[in-house]
């Protein structure tokens, strides 16, 4: 795959359109769009990755929203996840701003680039096992590129926790077996990297206070620190 630095991959990954469910899928949630987004001219294509290619902590969630990243076209850009996850990045140092709306809104990542193991909004927020294997060369490619820079990783849930775990092993960096559970304030250092576990900042879980904001934003503060990035207290 061609990728000699992450500017180059973003651009091969927008133009993507290996997964046919998905491709008809993003393209008829851009034709359609939601009445509150009517007047936007909706990204529909894979949603890249965010942040600096010298990022020393990645963030990695599950898909674009269909009417978030899907309109946005920026990770966890434009729906309720990305306001829970932007402040609190926000909240610990690691962003220039507190909301994220839109790709020319100036928000700036310090240190931090956010992905996703699948690029395209999958219907019902649910990838199938053989579209997330499709789309994980990308992941694997953009460890390869921040791997002399990354330090700490931030898995979302169990889905981004697992993808993290096959990707490093492909990219062939060492993963122990039995590999490590996920599970929230989960930590495990796996090839000179420190891997968090984090539940994903879903309204699910967002709603109901089984992530609070103060429990991301230890999880974040502690693997900033851990990729010695400065931090709020």
């Amino acid at each position: 795959m061609d990728g000699s630095s992450l500017a180059a991959l973003d651009e091969r990954i927008t133009g993507c359109r290996a997964c046919p469910r998905l491709v008809a899928w993003r393209e008829e949630v851009a034709r359609t769009k939601r009445a509150a987004f009517a007047d936007w001219t909706y990204w529909g294509r894979p949603v890249p990755g965010f942040g600096p290619p010298d990022a020393r902590l990645l963030v990695v969630g599950l898909a674009p929203a269909a009417h978030g990243g899907n309109r946005t076209g920026r990770m966890f850009t434009g729906d309720r996840s990305g306001d829970v996850l932007y402040a609190a990045l926000h909240a610990v140092g690691l962003a220039s701003q507190p909301d994220s709306v839109a790709r020319d809104d100036g928000l700036e990542l310090c240190g931090v680039r956010v992905t996703s193991p699948v690029h395209c909004a999958p219907p019902a927020n649910k990838p199938t096992p053989l579209e997330r294997d499709t789309c994980r060369p990308w992941l694997v490619q953009e460890l390869r590129l921040l791997w002399p820079s990354l330090r700490s990783v931030v898995a979302l849930g169990a889905f981004g926790w697992q993808s993290v775990l096959t990707a490093l092993a492909e990219a062939g960096r060492t993963v122990p077996r039995p590999r490590p559970a996920f599970g929230h304030g989960a930590r495990a250092t796996l090839d000179g990297l420190e891997l968090f576990g984090c539940f994903h900042v879903s309204q699910r879980n967002t709603f109901t206070g089984r992530l609070t904001p103060a429990m991301l934003r230890d999880v974040l503060r502690t693997a900033a620190e851990a990729a010695a990035l400065p931090v709020e207290p």
